[in-house]
């Protein structure tokens, strides 16, 4: 929020700029000055297209090994939760997995393209971005490790992220929307840069993979006040940047509804609380704000939609201080 003192310096330093001539306006002063104007509050809804451990019933733990073999419910979720936010004249940014690609029919995604909503990399078989060794990239290399036989991490991890990029233009027509690990990690890929040049080699410019550090609850205990200010706080550490390799990157905004959910075990109301003060002091700082959530998890823990119709009135009570941006738009916004 702006407070009076800098309402009229903001606007002296205005009217002083607009009164000068060329040659004594500043290009410096005049970039100051329009660094100063608040900025439009941008905010993504990120859904990830894969199948969640302990969903839709919490004894279910095959999911970790075939991660991309979405069931008829989630797809559902997905094409509603596009159709919803359609309405109101905002995009989903989705990420799929290339294995998902393998099933028989793959037109619910190919509608969501069609309505215009980005569908981003989210590798092909959900693997670990940042693993070191053979046993650390998938569930489903460490039971069949034959599948990725003779070949070093670093070969594994790039073939998986080139043909996810390979099946998603294969079966769906479409141009790859940016790219997002499995996982979120509290330093992003800032620790590996040769990650961030592999991603580059593809042709990607920016990448979601920092997922802010933040307290949590006792699971089965609703959030208090400075758990739900820690979380908010935590906000700062999710706007975009730039690796010094040039590589952009877009976090994910705290809490997911897997962190919120599957973890914490919330209740519902206790993380649209969350959503409501992290949004709201997105729009208030024009900062950024990316929600991180999986159709498998919310058509269960949320149902009726409720997360995504709240952003959504967020920032239509916002009017023209917020935005429903896709990642692509966040990534536009960091400095060259």
């Amino acid at each position: 929020m702006i407070d009076r003192r800098q309402f009229l310096a903001r606007s002296t330093a205005l009217a002083s700029l607009a009164t000068a001539s060329p040659a004594t306006a500043s290009p410096r002063a005049m970039a100051r000055a329009r660094d100063d104007e608040p900025k439009q509050a941008l905010v993504a809804i990120t859904l990830d297209l894969e199948m969640s451990r302990q969903y839709p019933t919490r004894d279910q733990l095959h999911w970790d090994y075939e991660k991309g073999n979405l069931d008829q419910d989630t797809k559902r979720y997905a094409l509603e939760a596009a159709r919803r936010v359609s309405d109101r004249g905002g995009t989903i940014h989705f990420f799929a997995l290339g294995r998902t690609m393998e099933q028989d029919d793959v037109s619910w995604l190919g509608q969501i393209a069609e309505a215009g909503h980005p569908i981003g990399n989210h590798t092909y078989d959900h693997v670990n971005v940042l693993a070191t060794e053979h046993e650390a990239i998938q569930f489903r290399f460490r039971r069949a490790p034959w599948l990725i036989e003779g070949r070093s991490v670093e070969e594994v991890l790039r073939e998986n992220i080139r043909l996810a990029d390979r099946a998603l233009r294969t079966r769906l027509g479409i141009g790859v929307a940016g790219f997002r690990t499995p996982g979120g990690f509290p330093d992003g890929i800032g620790q590996r840069a040769d990650i961030q040049q592999m991603l580059m080699d593809q042709g990607y410019r920016w990448v979601s993979s920092k997922y802010p550090a933040h307290p949590s609850s006792t699971p089965g205990t609703p959030p208090d006040d400075a758990l739900l200010d820690a979380i908010v706080a935590a906000q700062a550490e999710a706007q975009p940047f730039r690796y010094p390799s040039g590589l952009i990157e877009v976090p994910m905004s705290p809490i997911s509804d897997v962190g919120a959910f599957r973890t914490g075990r919330w209740p519902l109301e206790a993380f649209l609380e969350s959503i409501r003060r992290c949004v709201s002091r997105a729009i208030d700082r024009g900062a950024v704000f990316d929600f991180l959530a999986h159709p498998s998890c919310l058509l269960v823990e949320d149902p009726e939609f409720r997360s995504i119709d709240l952003i959504c009135d967020l920032v239509h009570r916002a009017k023209d201080r917020a935005a429903i941006v896709d990642l692509e738009a966040i990534a536009r916004r960091v400095p060259q």
